[in-house]
């Protein structure tokens, strides 16, 4: 009889890519997944770690779980992912019914862990078998590449450099031959991954970022080629310049900020000023005009001041971002953040959110106005999921596009969509010759 196995992934763009890889490992070794739970044998919680949250659903969700592992006991469960590597064996004592626990640098040896030879796997081990050829992409158009793996930054708030470790770069070569794989399978859109991913350097030959980013954008049929998350510290020369001269890299750059005041930005160790951020800013918009920017932003971090507050909503308006990811601070487990302080009143920090997220609405509804009746490059993903009589894609800075147009066209196609409404986070239009 086939295995079976269901994977619930929380959190970056880097979990999704885990879960892909453990996907396709598990399907290789003759699994077969399923989207509900309790049709599996193996059960994966792929877990985050950034947010108390985050951490509180995983227990939450292992607490329902126990029922169906004591009516089961041929059943596996496996918690995988940040929560893994942030709470290691905690969990068996917490959740005795869980049968390992295996953090991302393990994701490579989910073999050895079902065979079971370690319970807890929260080692960075030095051969990461990164393999590739047996990720299950769930697009039919685009596919993530991870090009570097855990952070060297040690920002105070956050636990990252705890769950994926310190930086490691994979080989020039080795992204590039992932990238043309994927483009030999029909992938025409690139989407490089990295913690820190603009501090991407070659352990063989020193190349930094940029000659990769270059490199990649040349890869033949590439149409589009995305990444994230960079941090502006690690902005280069090199870096705009790729993406000044080649069309086909994103005009559309996820830069998170923080906060807006160089004391608080201080306190968070996030190696640069307000006005290094702005200048940053102001560097890639005098070669590339046409760039929009996202950002993250954390309110009520310790210390954080009304007059701390009033300079990021200043920043905000001075930028203009098109998209926003704000939250309030979320005081994480072994983070020097704890020494500073308490955070900010949460009826305070709730207040200054919600004023946040209304100065980014204001801006969020002029810049999708903005794009009524322009022609956009769109790249199709395929029918719509709301109505499947459209079609849906991106722009190039990443706006979601459905729009009507012959639904025989392909994924992975570019067309020119004219832009005829603008809704709350989307745009509609019809496909134009």
């Amino acid at each position: 009889m086939t295995k079976t196995f269901f994977i619930e992934t929380w959190g970056c763009q880097m979990n999704d890519l885990d879960s892909q890889r453990l996907s396709g490992s598990l399907k290789l070794r003759g699994y077969q997944r399923v989207e509900n739970e309790s049709a599996a044998d193996l059960i994966l919680l792929n877990t985050c770690s950034i947010r108390d949250k985050s951490e509180q659903k995983v227990f939450s969700h292992l607490g329902r779980l126990r029922e169906m592992k004591a009516a089961r006991e041929d059943l596996r469960i496996g918690v995988c992912g940040c929560v893994a590597q942030q709470e290691g064996e905690a969990i068996l004592h917490r959740a005795p019914w869980v049968d390992f626990v295996m953090g991302p640098g393990n994701v490579g040896h989910i073999d050895q862990i079902l065979a079971g030879e370690r319970r807890v796997a929260i080692d960075f081990p030095e051969d990461r078998n990164y393999d590739y050829l047996t990720v299950d992409r769930p697009s039919a158009t685009k596919a993530q590449v991870t090009i570097i793996e855990g952070c060297n930054k040690n920002c105070t708030f956050c636990i990252v450099p705890t769950t994926r470790g310190r930086e490691v770069s994979r080989p020039f070569d080795d992204v590039l031959r992932e990238v043309r794989a994927a483009v030999d399978s029909g992938r025409v859109e690139i989407e490089l991954l990295g913690q820190t991913v603009n501090a991407y350097r070659c352990p063989v030959s020193g190349r930094d970022f940029g000659a990769l980013l270059g490199a990649v954008a040349e890869v033949d049929r590439v149409a589009r080629l995305r990444f994230m998350t960079s941090h502006p510290a690690e902005v280069s020369d090199s870096m705009i310049a790729a993406m000044r001269d080649h069309e086909n890299i994103s005009r559309y750059l996820h830069l998170p900020v923080q906060s807006g005041s160089s004391r608080v930005l201080r306190r968070m160790k996030r190696l640069y000023t307000r006005e290094h951020y702005l200048d940053t800013i102001a560097r890639i918009r005098a070669a590339i005009p046409e760039i929009q920017f996202s950002t993250d932003v954390i309110v009520g971090f310790p210390g954080e001041t009304e007059e701390d507050f009033e300079q990021t909503i200043s920043l905000m308006t001075e930028v203009g971002y098109g998209s926003l990811f704000a939250f309030k601070y979320s005081p994480r487990p072994g983070t020097p953040a704890l020494k500073l302080g308490a955070p900010v009143d949460d009826d305070v920090a709730s207040e200054r959110l919600n004023r946040l997220f209304d100065l980014h609405e204001q801006f969020k509804r002029e810049h999708l106005g903005s794009y009524r009746g322009r022609i956009l490059p769109v790249l199709v993903e395929g029918p719509s999921k709301h109505d499947p009589s459209m079609l849906t894609g991106r722009t190039d800075d990443n706006v979601v596009v459905n729009f009507s147009g012959d639904p025989s066209t392909r994924p992975g196609s570019m067309l020119g969509v004219r832009i005829e409404q603008a809704q709350h986070h989307t745009l509609r239009g019809e496909a134009v010759a």
